[in-house]
């Protein structure tokens, strides 16, 4: 009698296909990518964070990871639609597993992402993380700008700037950006926020480009803005789940109305291959908030596209 192998953890290594699984068992890692610690000859380790009070509303995206995962074994089965490749075949991708963070020491919290980050980096491979809140964006830039030189570009993908001032190194979802600005971790004048809905009259010099102008100037235009804006720059992009419209992403801690739809978001993603994207993140999926676990698999699928976008960057 033969089995079907269970590739997260019995793969013969990190581009081993998995199209023949069921998507419905199995251990839940990322698209069905091998567990692994080990980073010999990995191109992108897939890192949960599950972190969740830096947050100013609704917690419970600490369980993100999970979710995401899960959702992600609907992709699994087939080569992501419509790439021309298969990302797990032009990248050797594995699911590195969570970071342990101990809330019971909030402070130390910062230096364990940063940390886990630069270890992976230490080791040859890039990262895209699965939030948790979108603090973990901030120690995971960090890690980036020690590795590729700062300032990085960001592209950020939101209905908040998350660049309200903060003077006291608050441990917070929404002033992370401010900090990476003050520290000179990203340059401003390469960086783009596209989807924001909310006001904050200090933009600090990142170009807005908000979710009013992708429904009435479409998603060419919006892809067109962050080309122009990031140039050839090394650039960090980072997926606040929120920049979905809640109709299509309800499962998020603070939820906007008049966001963008999943259409736009994965064709501007799908526009911008070819630039140098060096890190990547998808953050604030909360699943107790979720219907149909819709946010999750928008998690995921942007995640995927994430993935092909790593993958298309120039050699």
């Amino acid at each position: 009698m033969s089995f079907r192998k269970d590739y997260a953890v019995t793969a013969d290594g990190p581009r081993a296909v998995t199209h023949d699984e069921y998507m419905y068992a199995g251990a839940l890692s990322f698209c069905r990518r091998l567990y692994a610690r080990s980073l010999v000859g990995v191109d992108v380790a897939v890192m949960g964070v599950p972190f969740d009070t830096a947050v100013t509303n609704r917690p419970g995206c600490r369980f993100g990871p999970r979710a995401i995962r899960a959702a992600s074994s609907n992709l699994a089965w087939s080569r992501a639609w419509p790439s021309a490749f298969d990302p797990f075949e032009r990248l050797a991708v594995v699911d590195w597993g969570d970071v342990q963070v101990d809330h019971g020491f909030p402070a130390q919290v910062p230096e364990k992402i940063e940390a886990a980050v630069r270890a992976v980096h230490e080791a040859g491979a890039a990262t895209l993380l699965l939030g948790g809140d979108h603090f973990i964006s901030y120690p995971s830039l960090r890690a980036h700008a020690e590795t590729h030189g700062a300032p990085l570009a960001l592209v950020q993908f939101d209905a908040h700037t998350d660049t309200w001032a903060d003077e006291d190194g608050r441990i917070d979802h929404g002033t992370m950006f401010y900090r990476a600005v003050k520290e000179g971790l990203i340059d401003p004048a390469r960086s783009i926020q596209v989807g924001i809905r909310t006001t904050n009259d200090d933009p600090m010099g990142v170009e807005i480009f908000d979710a009013i102008k992708v429904h009435e100037e479409g998603w060419k235009a919006a892809a067109a803005a962050i080309r122009a804006r990031v140039g050839d720059a090394p650039c960090y992009v980072t997926f606040d789940i929120d920049g979905l419209d809640p109709s299509v992403a309800p499962g998020t801690g603070t939820p906007v109305c008049g966001g963008l739809f999943m259409h736009q978001a994965l064709a501007i993603l799908r526009a911008m291959q070819g630039m140098t994207v060096v890190g990547m993140d998808v953050v604030e999926v909360a699943p107790a908030y979720d219907v149909a676990e819709i946010t999750a698999l928008a998690g995921a699928t942007v995640a995927l596209e994430l993935l092909c976008l790593y993958a298309s960057r120039p050699a």
